[in-house]
């Protein structure tokens, strides 16, 4: 018995080429059918549009979801892609406004310093130089500064070192390059100074700490907190009158003096050239000059 399966194809062998060989004569007639009867009754048509329609509604709306979600996930992409560039563009100029804004407070920081240093006016001025701080070696036994100018910007050694509103030493040392400032804080500098309101004058002795106290007070004289010192002309070292301080403590005999300088804020000096040549003469600055370990001041 031959299976029914070849009998099925053998009779539909001729149905199926005749349908390939008369295919596109039944779609053309097809499509003129319709035209035909889209002009004879278009209502009818409408209407069998309108059948077609939704019949297929259903499908092209789920084949039309899938390609909205493809677009979406294309324009998200997109979007990723550019929001990598606007972070990586953000980045470089955040990077820049950090630069700038470290910029800024560093010539902030340089402007007040040099405001503070103007405030000092000398008297009888004949030339100054402003110089910047480059090493300071406070400590225990040493008080000085190291300042960028030196011989080539015309700084000699004797020359008073002002910042803020007052005194804060004087030259000991001058390179090509640089200059070595004694401070009024150190072991070794004498200064002589007289008392503002009551002319009385007595020598401002540094200890190496940052209240130098007075010596050589006149007997009976009377000092209160928040009296001025300034400098006095003896000796010729320094011109009578530069603002140095302000009385601190009086206790135990000792008056302590504490000087207009902010040793803690010091950047820039102003190096003043007074044309004197006082009895101070030079002083060597240098650690090795410093006392040993455990030497006191020289007590008036």
């Amino acid at each position: 018995m031959k299976p029914r399966g070849g009998s099925i194809m053998r009779y539909a062998a001729p149905v199926r080429a005749a349908a390939h060989r008369f295919a596109f004569l039944l779609l053309l007639a097809l499509a003129v059918g319709l035209i035909v009867l889209g002009k004879a009754d278009a209502i009818l048509v409408e209407r069998l549009r309108s059948v077609v329609d939704d019949a297929f509604a259903p499908i092209l709306e789920a084949l039309a979801s899938p390609m909205a979600t493809v677009d979406e996930t294309i324009a998200d992409i997109r979007d990723l892609v550019h929001l990598r560039s606007e972070n990586l563009r953000l980045k470089e100029d955040n990077a820049r406004l950090h630069e700038w804004e470290q910029r800024a407070r560093e010539l902030t920081a340089q402007n007040q310093a040099l405001r503070e240093t103007l405030k000092f006016v000398p008297h009888d001025e004949t030339r100054s130089v402003t110089a910047r701080v480059i090493a300071d070696s406070g400590g225990s036994f040493v008080r000085s500064l190291l300042v960028d100018a030196g011989s080539r910007d015309g700084v000699t050694k004797g020359e008073a070192a002002a910042a803020g509103e007052g005194l804060v030493g004087r030259v000991a040392e001058v390179g090509n390059l640089s200059s070595r400032v004694l401070l009024i804080t150190d072991l070794n500098s004498r200064i002589p100074v007289m008392v503002e309101s009551t002319r009385d004058h007595a020598i401002l002795a540094g200890d190496n700490t940052d209240q130098p106290h007075l010596a050589y007070l006149p007997p009976n004289l009377t000092l209160s907190p928040g009296d001025r010192i300034v400098t006095a002309s003896d000796g010729g070292a320094f011109p009578p009158g530069l603002p140095i301080g302000v009385v601190a403590s009086t206790s135990d005999g000792v008056v302590r003096i504490q000087p207009f300088a902010n040793w803690s804020r010091l950047e820039y000096v102003r190096i003043v050239d007074y044309g004197l040549k006082g009895i101070l003469g030079p002083v060597d600055a240098s650690p090795s000059s410093t006392p040993a370990r455990g030497r006191r001041a020289a007590k008036p």
